[in-house]
């Protein structure tokens, strides 16, 4: 596993057993994974966004934290935040982040999660040009995640 996985999944953990909010010290944490700080706050920028359903706020300085708060809303108005979120382009890993934090929210059954990731791989899209897959996998996602019940 990767350390950016495992930084991901030790703050998941944090917001499980924090009822959905967790403070943290990013020097702290990074001393506890082994890792270097800028890991953490790679982690925090790509997977803990807006986008995704957190809110971070950031204090800095000696007693500086960084709390992670995840947002509460139902299934359908954060599908549709998630379908506007995804913008006229979408790269694989982007989309694989997405569909794995809708998974752990439970918006979507796994059986569909694998059929979408199966949907929007590069394999799949081969036959298109490599400058147009992630515009094209956009769009597609988008349609996908529209006719989820």
């Amino acid at each position: 596993m990767r350390m950016s996985d495992l930084v991901a999944q030790y703050i998941m953990q944090m917001l499980d057993e924090q009822n959905g909010s967790a403070e943290i010290q990013r020097n702290e944490l990074a001393g506890n994974l082994g890792c270097v700080p800028s890991q953490i706050n790679y982690v925090i920028t790509s997977r803990f966004t807006p986008e995704q359903g957190y809110i971070v706020e950031s204090r800095r300085g000696g007693g500086g934290y960084i709390r992670i708060s995840r947002v509460k809303m139902d299934r359908g108005t954060a599908m549709m935040h998630i379908i506007n979120s995804v913008g006229s382009s979408l790269d694989k890993a982007t989309a694989e982040v997405m569909l794995n934090n809708m998974l752990q929210r439970n918006m979507i059954e796994l059986q569909s999660a694998k059929l979408i990731a199966a949907a929007l791989s590069d394999r799949t899209l081969s036959q298109v040009e490599q400058d147009k897959r992630d515009t094209v996998r956009a769009d597609l996602f988008k349609n996908m995640l529209l006719t989820i019940e």
